[in-house]
């Protein structure tokens, strides 16, 4: 009688933890890096999709503008909405560039295009902030970075 006791107790001790865990496992990483891939060439003229990221925390759309059948420039929306540029963004963001091996967030890359894409996403107190790189060459340059 006293071994079921005992199991009830280290049952109910385990359930009570469970919820907790759970609620910590829901947030969001800290920082990440969501690759893209370029559109393909000779999609007709306007906004194209590049590519979409969906998740418990929001929606990532990656769009090209497309002229004579090429992309020109690589621009982000995070939940429908055009991410708007930020000149200053935290510390945070280039921290968690350097632990992703991309440049630090600086001067944007004007147009932005490139053979991959990447998506970074930081945290900094309640505020998500998402950067735009392009891969060309050797090197991941920075495009674009904004609160979202």
């Amino acid at each position: 009688m006293r071994w079921i006791e005992a199991a009830a107790a280290v049952a109910l001790i385990g359930l009570t933890a469970l919820p907790a865990a759970a609620a910590e496992r829901r947030e969001p990483p800290s920082c990440a890096a969501i690759r893209f891939r370029p559109i393909p060439s000779g999609l007709s003229d306007g906004v194209q999709d590049a590519g979409i990221y969906k998740s418990r925390f929001g929606r990532i759309d990656v769009k090209a503008n497309v002229k004579a059948g090429a992309a020109q420039s690589y621009f982000v929306e995070i939940n429908g909405t055009k991410l708007a540029a930020r000149a200053v963004l935290p510390k945070a963001a280039a921290t968690c560039a350097k632990v992703k091996r991309l440049s630090a967030p600086g001067k944007p890359l004007e147009p932005c295009s490139g053979d991959a894409l990447t998506v970074l996403i930081t945290h900094s107190g309640d505020k998500r902030y998402f950067l735009l790189y392009a891969h060309s060459g050797r090197t991941w340059r920075y495009c674009s970075g904004g609160a979202g």
